[in-house]
């Protein structure tokens, strides 16, 4: 049942390589070609499905084309290129929306390919080749139902798992029928197939009722070489080809044929990607088609998020989130929202770097890159988030002192840059303070302002005492105070920020992590952080910003203002903001890019909360002791020596496979086949772990 096709060859090479096979060897003539083509130049590519937005995903890989990649490979700057593709081949799932905003995020990024090009460009060609594939024997249109193609499938699993433990496949998993495998369409002639294909592209059959396969290898340990279903019937008009198509190519066959037509020298992809190396190639090389080298690297995971395209539209859908830019959402717009610019993310990315070893990244390193770009970058300003109004009743006083403009201060835009400028801020008889920054009693440890006990004042340098506070039942009104700027006056131990009378009122949007879990399980949504957003809707900032904030310079698609509250955190002004500065009318919002300092502070938990804590890590040791364990038993064992399984059964086949369980009763035809599925699964990690 396996055409006549080079063997797997289990090498491993330098940089940039991986796991090779004969089908990837390009003959003289197609390698001498190609370097006539391509000279000097090495040739990446970054070709995104525009099935959802942009994310952190896509910021790695988008590294690696246009950048880390030739590195690596000590590539000159002069002989880079990296083409920007779409996979566009599933119009159910794309949108003009998605395809805008692609482009408007590499062009944001500072990411410039050498062209933009889309896979339904080649829909003509890929039909041709596909035309080709039927001609030489190598392609059938097929009439099975899915049910019938998941049987078949499964089937053919079975029976490769049986051969790795050294069984007869006929004994452990029989064929049947031939209808099922190889399946009553496989050995069909050329010309039906020529016919039916040019019928499917006419529209003359419904959607589901046939489509083209391609005849590989129903012998292969790898399932993907199934004969892979290469064209569907769909009867969706295409976001950019528009209405000439009612077929579509799918992924696999699609994204190999396009990089050779465009001369790629690196296709770069994600380990899970990594079984789809034998389809890959065996097309090229059935179509004698130039081979690319083809390298995985370990897709990127960043703690307290998730990256799959169908968590993120369901957090879309729900409602969970404000929409795709959502300052909570790992996609580069939601990222661009929150205040973290392209320096941030592809600084990010270079510390992350590409490897081919799994791993989770911590939120922290995020936080520690967007702290050392903005530190030096960002202009400062003083923001209360919940203002308490403070009255100072010797203001007068302590202004006729100092004379006119004495109580205005020039503070630098950066007090580690002065070129970055300064603004003036003045202090006023009434005032804003931070709840933070405010104590009703006493406390040794809190250094900022109780009553009774002085404050130094930011900027002014005089210590401001609170004699008296006025409360409106519970809630505080606001704190009487006077300045002392007297000769002798007590040094105090810290310093607090304030915002004048005729601050800028705003809000303030404060952002968490958008899970609970560093690792969301498969129950996310029930781990979503229902304090992922805090909203200040009182806060208030000091005047001097007041045109840097005004709604006429806010754009989605571009970094917005930032600016550093003192003492508070990193800020950018949000896309909701509608605020006019001549006018002053109109709402101005913020959000929390990241606070100043790691946030080292223990949220308090119940004793319910961390005996659950401790139960989970002791499940988590548990699952990976578990692990190790399964990975020492050898398939044909499975049922004997696995933990879970230990004493259920009380008889074996051959192959190890259990016939009754332990109280003697027969297991049924179905369990049998349940238990086999379980083996398959078991054989494919165990030869994997052996490697």
């Amino acid at each position: 049942m396996s055409t006549d096709a080079p063997e797997t060859v289990a090498t491993t090479a330098g940089a940039l390589e991986g796991r090779e096979l004969e089908w990837a060897v390009n003959t003289p003539e197609l390698a001498a070609e190609h370097a006539s083509i391509n000279s000097n130049i090495i040739r990446t590519r970054f070709p995104p499905e525009p099935n959802g937005y942009l994310h952190f995903g896509h910021a790695q890989s988008m590294n690696m084309n246009f950048a880390l990649s030739f590195e690596k490979l000590g590539v000159p700057m002069e002989n880079r290129r990296t083409i920007f593709r779409y996979d566009d081949t599933n119009p159910d799932a794309e949108s003009p929306e998605y395809i805008d905003s692609m482009k408007r995020d590499l062009e944001w990024m500072g990411w410039q390919p050498e062209k933009t090009t889309y896979s339904s460009d080649n829909f003509q060609t890929l039909y041709e080749l596909a035309v080709k594939l039927i001609k030489k024997g190598l392609a059938y249109v097929c009439d099975m139902t899915k049910a019938e193609m998941e049987a078949q499938r499964e089937l053919a699993k079975q029976r490769c798992a049986a051969r790795a433990v050294g069984t007869d496949p006929d004994a452990v998993a029989p064929i049947p029928s031939a209808d099922i495998l190889p399946g009553r369409n496989r050995d069909t002639s050329v010309e039906r197939n020529l016919k039916l294909f040019e019928e499917m592209k006419l529209g003359l059959h419904d959607e589901g009722t046939l489509t083209l396969r391609l005849k590989m290898d129903f012998d292969s340990p790898n399932p993907n070489m199934y004969d892979l279903v290469a064209y569907r019937i769909r009867y969706t008009p295409h976001p950019h080809a528009g209405n000439g198509w009612c077929i579509y190519p799918n992924y696999d066959f699609t994204h190999g044929i396009c990089d050779s037509l465009e001369h790629i020298d690196y296709s770069i992809c994600t380990l899970e990607f990594e079984t789809r190396r034998e389809p890959y190639f065996w097309i090229l090389w059935a179509l004698d088609m130039y081979r690319p080298k083809v390298y995985e690297m370990s897709r990127l995971n960043v703690e307290y998020t998730v990256l799959s395209k169908r968590r993120l539209l369901k957090l879309v859908n729900a409602k969970y989130v404000r929409g795709w830019n959502d300052p909570r959402m790992p996609t580069i717009s939601g990222l661009r929202r929150r205040g973290y610019n392209k320096q941030i993310i592809n600084n990010f990315c270079n510390e992350v770097g590409a490897t081919r070893s799994a791993k989770v990244v911590q939120m922290a390193k995020l936080f520690h890159v967007a702290r050392l770009t903005l530190a030096d970058t960002t202009r400062r300003a003083m923001a209360a988030l919940e203002p308490i109004k403070v009255v100072i009743t010797n203001f007068d006083e302590e202004a006729g002192k100092v004379g006119e403009n004495g109580m205005t201060f020039e503070v630098q835009n950066s007090p580690t840059d002065a070129s970055l400028g300064s603004h003036n801020v003045t202090l006023t008889g009434t005032i804003y303070i931070d709840s933070e920054d405010f104590k009703t009693e006493d406390d040794p440890n809190f250094y900022r302002l109780t009553p009774n006990k002085p404050v130094g004042v930011k900027y002014h340098g005089g210590n401001l005492i609170c004699d008296e506070i006025v409360k409106d039942g519970d809630k505080i009104k606001m704190l009487k105070c006077r300045l002392d700027s007297s000769e002798g006056r007590p040094k105090p131990k810290s310093y607090i920020t304030w915002v004048p009378s005729d601050g800028i009122k705003c809000e303030v949007r404060v952002y968490g992590h958008l899970f609970t879990q560093p690792e969301p399980s498969d129950r996310w949504e029930e781990e979503l952080n229902s304090e992922s957003e805090v909203i200040h809707s009182n806060a208030i900032i000091d005047p001097s910003v007041l045109e840097l904030v005004d709604k006429k310079d806010v754009n989605e698609w571009k970094s917005n203002q930032a600016l550093q509250f003192e003492r508070l955190g990193y800020f950018v002004v949000d896309t909701d903001t509608t605020f006019d500065s001549t006018t002053r009318e109109g709402k101005l919002v913020f959000n929390r890019t990241v606070s100043l300092k790691e946030d080292k502070t223990v949220k308090k938990v119940s004793s319910h909360e961390e005996e659950q804590q401790r139960k989970r890590v002791e499940q988590q040791r548990a699952i990976a002791a578990a692990r190790d364990i399964m990975m020492t038993i050898d398939p044909k064992d499975l049922f004997k020596l696995a933990p879970e399984y230990k004493d259920k059964y009380s008889k074996f086949d051959d192959t190890g496979l259990p016939t009754h369980l332990a109280d003697g009763t027969e297991l049924t035809k179905s369990a049998k086949k349940k238990l086999e599925k379980e083996r398959a699964k078991h054989a494919k990690k165990f030869a994997k772990n052996k490697k």
